[in-house]
């Protein structure tokens, strides 16, 4: 019987790690079953758990590219801003930076009064209007008592430097996963608000999985801004982290005159 070199064994193996490819898999962040790129991305994520397959199979997700000349537009319900100082709690998630705001802080519009709970940041804008959308967009995330979620759009273009977001960059961790706490620091979302409140409107979808429905969207018809230095601390952070626009299917788009 012939002998096992165990140096021939171990050729073998080395062999078998540099033939791998090196694409095999995209980069997915520790305890996340998704990604914006590769098998893992936005076009798979319905095929990655059970639990995602509304990505897929739903009929009202986000986010959508507005077609402006079918919007119902009219005298809609202003939206009510009850936003106060909030002490500045910012997290380096997989994909976003991440602020937390404290109780007491929501907005109100035409199905009630939602309470703002977290700041994140889309690269570039997930949504379009007639095929245009912008840099990079702030989503304001707001829910009822019972979990309903309302999701307030904020599309940013460069222009002078914002105070809120000097905040959340000159604060935020040096590493993904940390969270930094600034009890001195705060944080009033109105300074992420840009002067016109002019809005869009429709019934959609959280824009990550599991891709739950029933969420309502507002979109900013006209940006707010931040400086060109802004922007680009905030692309050197993080990759491309947008969803490609959905279907309409037919959903009812409103909009202010």
């Amino acid at each position: 019987m012939k002998r096992i070199d165990i140096r021939e064994l171990a050729l073998v193996a080395l062999a078998v790690i540099v033939s791998a490819p090196a694409n095999a898999a995209a980069p997915v962040a520790p305890g996340s079953k998704w990604s914006y790129t590769g098998s893992t991305g936005p076009a798979r994520w319905a095929k990655l758990d059970k639990s995602f397959a509304t990505c897929e199979e739903g009929v009202a997700q986000s986010p959508i590219d507005i077609p402006d000349a079918k919007v119902r537009k009219g005298d809609f319900a202003s939206m009510l801003f009850h936003y106060q100082p909030s002490p500045l709690e910012v997290t380096a998630e997989p994909f976003t930076l991440s602020v937390k705001f404290a109780p007491g802080s929501a907005m109100t519009i035409e199905s009630g009064r939602f309470e703002l709970e977290e700041l994140e940041f889309r690269r570039p804008g997930e949504h379009k209007v007639d095929g245009k959308g912008h840099e990079l967009e702030a989503l304001l995330i707001h829910r009822t008592k019972d979990r309903k979620a309302a999701i307030l759009v904020v599309p940013f273009a460069k222009g002078k430097e914002n105070a809120a977001i000097k905040k959340v960059l000159d604060n935020a961790p040096a590493a993904k996963g940390k969270t930094n706490t600034v009890p001195a620091v705060t944080i009033n979302a109105v300074e992420l608000l840009p002067d016109s409140k002019d809005y869009y409107a429709y019934a959609g979808s959280m824009d990550t999985p599991p891709c739950t429905e029933n969420v309502e969207w507002y979109i900013f018809k006209r940006p707010a801004a931040m400086s060109a230095d802004q922007m680009a601390r905030i692309s050197k952070l993080y990759s491309p982290n947008a969803r490609p626009t959905q279907g309409i299917n037919g959903r009812d788009i409103r909009g202010t005159r």
